[in-house]
């Protein structure tokens, strides 16, 4: 045993917070108060964060200098004194997402309040190593000159989302062997930083495309979520407790290599079922060639029959994922979203509503199943978000919940 753990060192359990500690931590339960109660008063924010008034309005205060929040009119014709509210400031921060996916490269740029103030996405056939971190360079410089120099002053950094092992599974996109070793020596999130000279961070895809959707939703949030992304792959996340699951590597939350019979019975992955790289391999069977270009531009009309079999297939195979992701957390809710037109999706939730009507329930139930909210960009925008809710906001993220 060694002598940080002896008997009756308690640490880290034991150890109290220094004082920076509980200040920071007290002020990132205030902003997030106020995300989660916009026009909050002094007096609100004292009573729902069990901070005194007097600490509270001197984190108000400190808040109200770093710019980031901001009064709103005075409120009068209350029970007593007068009440000042308080919001966000859209303008008190930014931050940049980035998506490096199988098919696409996208970049986002968001404020405080998330708003998506620009946007830029190229296609691609895989993500070459050698000059993808140069697109992402140019697409953030060129949003970085159109902001005035008090907002680049603001940036916070990056957030990267990609596939866990890009160079492990690049064969199946590119024959080009040189691929594979670049990928396998990156540290994505250092490059990118080093590209770019701005803070950055990497996020699993499917996770930040999880915490992207979490966020858009209204209050109350789910305090256990599922989330599904078809793509080129089944991106997936997971909200346990009102925290994003993503365990030592980030990819804890891998929903889409849940094991499930196919169509023919034999066991299979989510991903050879669900993605759209099992909907091309079942036009390719039937001597069709897949469309060039994003499935959100497909003419699915076109595509008929072997859309909707597929769609039937896909919905059997997530509603079974589901149901397993049930048996692992505590689910409120599950989303279903997608690269595809919206109405596809949709057609997609159909089937998986359909699929999970018919599966056994034990005592939980099946798990209510809608639709996502953000569509093919909701891993750059979860990207985004998450240097941001790491840096400003309640570490806590069950508060998200509330």
């Amino acid at each position: 045993m060694s002598k940080d753990n002896e008997p009756g060192d308690l640490s880290p359990w034991g150890r109290g917070v220094p004082q920076a500690g509980v200040r920071i931590a007290n002020e990132r339960a205030v902003l997030t108060l106020i995300t989660l109660a916009p026009g909050s008063s002094n007096a609100d924010l004292a009573r729902r964060s069990g901070l005194g008034p007097q600490t509270t309005s001197r984190i108000i205060t400190d808040l109200e200098e770093r710019g980031l929040i901001a009064r709103g009119q005075v409120l009068r014709g209350r029970r007593g004194q007068p009440a000042t509210p308080f919001f966000l400031n859209p303008h008190g921060a930014y931050c940049f997402g980035v998506e490096i996916g199988w098919r696409h490269l996208q970049i986002v740029l968001i404020d405080l309040v998330g708003t998506v103030l620009a946007s830029h996405s190229a296609p691609h056939d895989y993500p070459d190593a050698t000059s993808v971190f140069a697109q992402l360079a140019d697409g953030i410089a060129t949003m970085t000159a159109a902001l005035a120099i008090e907002q680049r002053g603001r940036i916070v950094g990056v957030g990267v989302a990609s596939p866990t092992s890009i160079g492990r599974n690049i064969d199946l996109f590119v024959a080009h062997p040189e691929q594979r070793p670049l990928w396998e020596a990156l540290d994505i999130a250092a490059r990118t930083a080093a590209d770019t000279g701005l803070n950055a961070d990497w996020f699993n895809d499917g996770s930040a495309a999880c915490w992207g959707d979490f966020i858009a939703q209204s209050p109350p949030r789910p305090t256990g979520f599922a989330y599904f992304h078809v793509g080129a792959y089944v991106g997936a996340g997971i909200i346990a407790d009102g925290r994003l699951w993503e365990g030592p590597t980030g990819n804890a939350a891998n929903l889409g290599a849940i094991m499930v019979p196919d169509r023919h019975g034999a066991p299979s992955f989510v991903h050879r079922i669900a993605s759209i790289t099992a909907f091309e391999n079942w036009l390719r069977e039937a001597g069709r060639s897949p469309p060039p270009g994003s499935p959100q531009d497909w003419d699915w009309a076109l595509l008929e029959p072997y859309a909707g079999a597929w769609l039937d297939d896909a919905g059997r195979a997530l509603a079974q994922a589901a149901m397993t992701a049930q048996a692992m957390v505590e689910l409120d809710r599950a989303s279903i979203d997608g690269v595809m037109p919206r109405p596809v999706v949709e057609r997609l939730l159909e089937r998986v509503q359909h699929h999970l009507a018919l599966l056994p329930m034990l005592r939980t139930g099946h798990p209510v199943v809608s639709i996502g909210h953000l569509g093919a960009g909701a891993a750059a925008r979860g990207a985004a978000l998450l240097p941001m809710y790491k840096r400003y906001f309640s570490r806590a993220w069950n508060h998200f919940g509330a």
